[in-house]
């Protein structure tokens, strides 16, 4: 895959003189954002380009343009596509997208039943998780795994995240159900099965509580939910106690 001479391909044992580079740039990216992820290390990025389990960006000259992992928990029931990051001087060059698609492709290659999941506080990739087929969830939904929880830790919104007992945070959860998109496909063929039509049924009920597909309104909805939370952190932090009442209109819609 290539964009403006940038190719995206999966990343190998030859790549590894970049990891450090790379964890440098998620850290600093972070602190600009005023958000966290986990904090990886060089080795840890250089585990999963030994793993097969990573896809890199650089331009035909060699030099370092992206980067994306992947994750797998609880017994590999879900997938997680973590750590996208892109160099300062390749932004808004649509690379972010080519990276997005080729872990997720390479996610459906290495667990093509495992639920594809991603949290998020960036709207950009709220925006290119949607093209893909992700639909925007509650956690409750995600990997209930410990581990995966521990690494929001060194995110500074963590108090928050604890706040909402892990129900709630500033970065929207996203997920790629393989069985909801191959019950979708399946009930848009012209003849339907009795069991095609419980798929159907089920789907349309699930989708209900879900993203409708009008992103604007999604985007709003997702500003209005951070405001609501820092909002919320500082009064608690200050003289204020308790949540601001907007929170159970904030429930109804994103629950």
């Amino acid at each position: 895959m290539e964009n403006n001479n940038i190719i995206v391909r999966l990343a190998t044992a030859d790549d590894k003189h970049y990891a450090t580079t790379i964890t440098l740039e998620m850290e600093e990216s972070a602190k600009a954002r005023g958000t966290g992820i986990a904090k990886r290390s060089p080795e840890y990025i250089e585990k999963k380009m030994d793993e097969g389990k990573a896809v890199i960006a650089l331009t035909t000259e060699g030099t370092w343009v992206g980067f994306c992992y992947i994750e797998a928990w609880q017994h590999d029931k879900y997938v997680a596509n973590s750590g996208l990051i892109v160099s300062p001087p390749f932004r808004k060059s649509g690379v972010a997208t080519d990276i997005k698609r080729k872990i997720f492709e390479l996610s459906r290659q290495k667990y093509p039943e495992s639920k594809i999941f991603g949290l998020t506080t960036g709207l950009a990739v709220m925006k290119i998780n949607s093209d893909l087929g992700y639909e925007p969830v509650t956690y409750s939904e995600l990997t209930t795994d410990e581990e995966f929880w521990k690494g929001c830790r060194s995110c500074v919104n963590f108090e928050i995240l604890m706040s909402k007992n892990r129900t709630n945070c500033m970065c929207t959860a996203m997920l790629f159900d393989p069985a909801e998109a191959t019950a979708k496909v399946q009930a848009a063929q012209p003849v339907k099965s009795q069991t095609l039509v419980t798929a159907e049924g089920k789907l349309k009920r699930k989708r209900k509580r879900r993203f409708k597909g009008n992103f604007k309104l999604f985007e709003r909805w997702v500003k209005f939910k951070q405001f609501v939370l820092l909002r919320s952190r500082n009064k608690n932090n200050g003289s204020g106690n308790g949540e601001p009442k907007k929170n159970s209109i904030l429930s109804f819609f994103f629950w």
